[in-house]
């Protein structure tokens, strides 16, 4: 008998959810609501919503629009695109994460603080991620972005140096990062970090690592885009090696191994949970014999 058990920590993030229910309240009361980048990195949920009405957007869209309602997702946006919103006439929904609203602010007075003696502000996170990239905004884009070790050549450690991090990073690199940082700093430069990762997200990783060894086998279940995704999977497979990573449940196409008894199905921050029971249902189906 096949035992499927889904992960109770995954599923959407709080600001995920803030989001998407944001979207549903508009939609309820207006056949189009615009979304500026993809509401969610999944695609079968960005299709559920679409069929309600919701339309995604890219910048260059957006400034071309004109007295419309416009969704601002939770990774937040930069200041230009609320000057953008002003100048057209668009009405904002703002779904931008406290969390990431708050550090925002966070960047943007440590900016204004200490421009004038030239700290270097550095943001340890995904290059060119929608979170990232409002981030460096708030530094009139002179932020440095290091995603590895390695991009720290880019910093001059005899300059002052103000650390911050993606809200979705994991907390282990993120130390590793500061640990490289006062190894390479001269003695005169001052060096400030900011643990800035969301814990909803941090708790995430001890969590589902210790859900996957506890099965013999694993579903995880994400979008190919979601960044928190490919390190929770990354994660699962050191925890289990016997981690399969899938989008849709159509993807499911045989039965489990013999020997197979316990089944695990988790996700990323951006997994709905409606796709991971379509996924436990597929399991069931497939193994129904056992």
């Amino acid at each position: 008998m096949i035992e499927v058990e889904i992960d109770k920590g995954s599923g959407f993030c709080f600001g995920v959810v803030t989001a998407i229910e944001s979207a549903e309240r508009e939609l309820d009361n207006t056949d189009i609501l615009y979304c500026l980048g993809d509401i969610v990195h999944n695609s079968l949920e960005v299709e559920r919503l679409q069929a309600q009405g919701l339309r995604t957007i890219d910048h260059h869209g957006f400034s071309r629009l004109k007295g419309k309602k416009v969704l601002l997702r939770a990774h937040g946006e930069p200041p230009s695109t609320y000057e953008i919103a002003k100048q057209n006439e668009i009405t904002i929904v703002d779904a931008t994460c406290p969390v990431v609203l708050q550090l925002q602010r966070k960047i943007h007075k440590c900016y204004q603080e200490t421009r004038e003696n030239k700290t270097q502000l550095v943001i340890y996170g995904k290059k060119g991620h929608a979170e990232v990239n409002g981030l460096v905004c708030q530094t009139d884009g002179t932020a440095i972005v290091v995603e590895k070790i390695e991009d720290l050549d880019r910093l001059d450690f005899s300059r002052d140096i103000c650390l911050f991090s993606q809200t979705t990073k994991s907390l282990d690199g993120f130390r590793k990062i500061v640990e490289e940082i006062y190894k390479r700093k001269t003695e005169d430069a001052r060096f400030e970090y900011h643990d800035t990762i969301c814990r909803q997200v941090a708790n995430r990783l001890p969590n589902i690592k210790a859900f996957a060894s506890s099965h013999d086998w694993v579903y995880f279940v994400a979008g190919k885009k979601s960044s928190n995704g490919k390190m929770l999977l990354e994660e699962c497979r050191k925890a289990n090696p016997n981690t399969l990573f899938i989008s849709e449940v159509k993807e499911i196409t045989e039965p489990l191994p013999a020997g197979v008894c316990r089944v695990g199905v988790c996700g990323a921050t951006s997994t709905p949970k409606w796709l991971m029971e379509e996924v436990a249902v597929r399991i069931r189906e497939l193994n129904a014999s056992r």
